[in-house]
């Protein structure tokens, strides 16, 4: 039976409202990520990676807000400091020059985090009988692990 967000047990939103905002955090880090590369991006793919790189950050600021406001519907706060984010994500942040490979490998292990993390937050949604967070999390994976793939096409 599908919970709605006021028939879910305390500790069944802050289970869920905490694996939400793992998943808000380390999308904005990621959605940063992708902006750092599509300003610093140079070579011989400058063109097709600087397109790729912001495609990826439109659609992961999107992303923040669409589960942001997931945890607000579950009576939960959304962390919304950028040092908040930083400590809690499993993304890191790049700093100086880094190659287009280099680029390209850490937006790809990026976007496979947040597959991963958006699975467990599916999963932990749904042994609440949560289906519109799982719904959410499903969706969101499978767009980090389209992106992972074209990214990685660019390695091949």
């Amino acid at each position: 039976m599908t919970q709605t967000s006021a028939a879910l047990s305390t500790d069944a939103q802050t289970q869920i409202v905490d694996a939400l905002n793992q998943s808000v955090a380390e999308t904005a880090v990621t959605t940063m990520l992708a902006q750092n590369f599509h300003w610093n991006v140079t070579g011989m793919a400058f063109g097709p990676l600087h397109d790729l790189f912001q495609k990826i950050y439109e659609d992961h600021f999107i992303a923040q807000d669409d589960l942001a406001e997931r945890v607000k519907a579950l009576d939960g706060h959304a962390e919304g400091t950028l040092s908040g984010m930083l400590k809690r994500s499993k993304v890191t942040e790049h700093e100086g020059a880094a190659t287009d490979k280099e680029m390209l490998k850490m937006m790809v292990a990026a976007q496979e985090t947040l597959a991963a993390t958006l699975k467990g937050c599916g999963e932990t949604a749904a042994s609440h009988g949560d289906t519109l967070t799982e719904d959410l999390c499903i969706a969101r994976g499978q767009e980090h692990e389209k992106f992972a793939w074209f990214l990685r096409s660019h390695l091949r």
